[in-house]
């Protein structure tokens, strides 16, 4: 599995190279596996640079 700055995930071979701006998640395993880590883990599918806008928007 991948993760990149937005915190946005997603299933990726083990055996290719990654793809510009994503890093490993550390977590491997069967797709249907990393399908169900992603599900527990990416809760807010907001992509970080927007959830911190909201975060300091005045209101």
């Amino acid at each position: 599995m991948v993760v990149n700055d937005e915190e946005q995930y997603s299933i990726w071979p083990a055996d290719r190279s990654l793809p510009l701006g994503w890093k490993e998640d550390g977590v491997s395993g069967t797709k249907e596996e990393c399908l169900n880590h992603i599900e527990r883990t990416w809760t807010d599918i907001t992509p970080l640079s927007v959830r911190r806008k909201l975060t300091d928007a005045p209101g």
